[in-house]
């Protein structure tokens, strides 16, 4: 017979971010820029090398795709679930740890590109599991992943970042994970060691973390660290049975 686990604090804080964020509507995107200006925008399409921007009121404006740091889906806007979601990210999400490279702590989805994964965790000093986790997120493991808007690769490089990392193939997967890798060893030490603060700026940029004071209250964002964070909570809890059942 299956054992059913009970549900951990961590578990229920999941559960309740996922069902406060189900009754927020949609609102514009947000499009961050490389110098740290954000503006929302009705819609957007990357075209080769550019980004056509659809304003709110009305007409569209042409950039570089280089000038755009990300594009963030949309944001929590009901002032009661920005307060409840806010409050809940502030206990944090992933378990306390050292997000540091460790042996014994290997990528938690296998694949084809765990010995790239490991070899960069181990340079750069991050945990596998969470370069792996990350992955997972961003691109399901798919190395010619591009999506709509243009981030490329398997981490899921913007172009301003792939740049900045001195990446010259973004489809090329040890490129591509080495410097993703090194941008959340970046992330790891501009926000001391907090994974939550670190995963946040991955997916929504530094720069709205530093605006919001924490985890930005973007719904995108809210719900990539909790996946994530579920993600890796799952693997450490199914390794801590393995280890009490082979006693």
């Amino acid at each position: 017979m299956a054992r059913v686990l009970p549900l951990t604090a961590g578990m229920r804080r999941f559960v309740f971010i996922a069902a406060a964020l189900l009754a927020v509507r949609a609102s514009a995107s947000i499009a961050v820029f490389t110098d740290g200006r954000s503006m929302k925008v009705a819609g957007f399409q990357a075209i080769d090398d550019q980004m056509k921007l659809t304003m709110t009121n009305g007409g569209s404006v042409m950039v570089p795709l280089a000038r755009v740091d990300r594009i963030i889906d949309d944001e929590v806007t009901t002032p009661e679930v920005v307060a409840e979601v806010k409050k809940i990210i502030e206990e944090g999400v992933f378990p306390r740890r050292s997000w540091r490279f460790n042996g014994s702590s290997g990528p938690i989805f296998k694949s084809k590109y765990d010995e790239i994964i490991i070899e960069a965790a181990k340079k750069f000093d991050v945990d596998a599991a969470l370069v792996s986790a990350v992955i997972k997120a961003e691109s399901d493991f798919n190395a010619r992943e591009i999506s709509n808007k243009g981030a490329r690769g398997l981490m899921q490089l913007m172009p301003a970042t792939a740049e900045r990392f001195g990446v010259a193939n973004s489809f090329d997967p040890a490129q591509n994970i080495y410097a993703g890798t090194r941008y959340l060893r970046w992330l790891l030490e501009t926000f001391n060691g907090n994974a939550d603060l670190a995963v946040a700026a991955y997916n929504a940029g530094e720069g709205n973390v530093w605006k919001y004071n924490g985890v930005p209250p973007f719904r995108e964002t809210v719900t990539y660290i909790s996946r994530i964070a579920r993600n890796i909570r799952k693997a450490i809890e199914a390794k801590q049975i393995a280890s009490i059942e082979a006693r």
